[in-house]
């Protein structure tokens, strides 16, 4: 499989420094909303206990959103030191390139499809990352 050229390294690293930036951008505005939104408030608020459930519900939601984006922003980060290594789109496990069309949907791939269905199956599909 051919290297990935200049102008394809360029793209993708335009691609993660933009999903970076909106990251970082969700994530402060989500840190500034919750210092405002007191959950406890919200509960006291409710009137019964499918209430005070929905808005512990909501919490959670927030708390795995917001872990899923922290991880999403670490994996760009990742991706945009590999560029940065000369290390980018060749797999973690096999030294195999990627194929383009995997970085295309998922630029923070740090796998070939093989070894990241190898690595997912491995971990019996907990907390896996989608191949993509």
């Amino acid at each position: 499989m051919p290297e990935l050229s200049e102008k394809q390294l360029q793209d993708f690293a335009q691609r993660l420094r933009d999903r970076r930036e909106e990251l970082r951008e969700i994530i402060r505005r989500e840190l500034a909303d919750s210092r405002q939104e007191d959950y406890a408030e919200l509960a006291g608020m409710v009137h019964d206990a499918g209430d005070e459930s929905f808005a512990e519900l909501l919490r959670g939601i927030n708390l795995t959103t917001r872990a899923r984006e922290l991880e999403e922003l670490r994996d760009v980060e990742a991706a945009l030191e590999r560029i940065k290594n000369g290390i980018y789109g060749t797999c973690v496990d096999c030294n195999d390139a990627i194929a383009p069309e995997r970085l295309d949907a998922y630029p923070t791939a740090k796998r070939c499809i093989n070894c990241q269905s190898r690595h997912e199956n491995r971990r019996g599909g907990r907390d896996a990352t989608p191949s993509l």
